[in-house]
């Protein structure tokens, strides 16, 4: 075991404050990361302050790894020192239930997160808040050499998932494809969209992104809080991905679908949505969820982000202000997703 400094939240609703822990010492197919970036997920926030519930404390939080390999087990045959990595949101899994050999480990039973979760030996995993990681080779990905290290924190969460969910439901050419919310998913989801070659609209509360919205890749813009934009898009879209965990009403989203169109869900607000069987009934269409990706996928995520020079649009931090940082992020005062410089925690 070695000796790893970190950011935690020692108890409910504890601001982060610096926590010393242990990671393992990298095993036969381990890879040891120094970590260089973390992105800021709401999902840490939600978390730390147990608003799910069943979190474990004290909790290392962070999931939008990017780092530099330091180290690696004896059979390690994907990684070698000075690789260029990252670590999203789950560390391990099964192996061999359906999912897993689907590739869509992210609904497996047995899938360790890489916070806030217990790896098969029931020890409490920590994140990426920290100096340094040990991940089983097959859980770490590769980052595009020709985009920025910091930027590129974010596409393991934020990324996968609208990535996944535009690719499933086949966003692209002759494709109406609709983001609710310009936040730090939907950001993502409009340039993705974009370089998938979907007509890309933004639908937000207000027109105060409508610049960034445009210049991220979105064909049109629309408020919310103008009752004709519900009017004027009625039966418009074929695909429409809802990023907000806000209270709103889902049925008057749903009738902005085509026939067969869908709803796909990745925010996740606090309170149950009341939905209106004819909603659905009257145009055949379909309200689903989608969970951030397996490992195959967001290695393709990952490349065609490369392909295509995606990145996010970020604001780097140091650690000192990450509790700050969180009550931005509740405040949706972020263009559009905080990276946490982990060098600061040298100071």
């Amino acid at each position: 075991m070695s000796k790893t400094r970190g950011y935690a939240a020692a108890t409910v609703k504890a601001p982060l404050m610096p926590y010393s822990f242990e990671r393992r010492e990298p095993l036969e197919h381990d890879v040891a990361i120094e970590i260089k970036y973390c992105g800021i997920c709401h999902s840490d926030i939600h978390q730390a302050r147990d608003e799910w519930g069943g979190s474990i404390f004290p909790m290392v939080p962070g999931h939008e790894i990017a780092g530099v390999v330091t180290a690696v087990g004896t059979k390690v045959t994907k990684y070698k020192t000075g690789d260029k990595v990252g670590v999203g949101c789950f560390v391990d899994s099964c192996r061999t239930c359906d999912h897993c050999r689907k590739g869509i480990e992210q609904y497996c039973a047995g899938m360790v997160l890489t916070y806030n979760g217990r790896d098969h030996d029931g020890v409490p995993t920590m994140g990426g808040y920290s100096e340094n990681i040990v991940v089983n080779e097959d859980y770490v990905l590769r980052l595009p050499e020709n985009l920025p290290l910091d930027a590129c924190a974010p596409l393991l969460c934020a990324g996968i998932t609208l990535y996944s969910p535009l690719a499933h439901w086949e966003a692209g050419p002759g494709k109406n494809v609709a983001i609710i919310g310009l936040g730090g998913l939907g950001h993502m989801g409009v340039k993705l969209a974009h370089a998938m070659g979907a007509e890309v609209t933004v639908l937000s509360h207000s027109l105060r992104k409508q610049a960034d919205g445009k210049r991220m890749g979105a064909d049109h813009f629309y408020a919310t809080t103008d009752p004709e934009t519900f009017q004027k898009l009625q039966s418009h879209f074929d695909l429409i991905i809802n990023t907000v965990s806000v209270d709103m009403d889902w049925n008057e989203y749903l009738n902005l679908l085509k026939v067969d169109g869908a709803m796909v869900l990745v925010g996740v607000p606090e309170k149950q949505v009341p939905i209106a069987a004819f909603s659905l009934i009257g145009g055949r269409r379909s309200l689903a969820g989608s969970l951030i990706g397996g490992i195959q996928e967001t290695q393709e995520m990952l490349d065609f982000c490369g392909g295509h020079n995606i990145a996010c649009d970020i604001e780097v931090i140091p650690i000192q202000k990450v509790n700050e940082a969180y009550e931005r992020v509740v405040k949706s005062d972020v263009r559009y997703r905080f990276v946490i410089d982990m060098a600061s925690l040298k100071v």
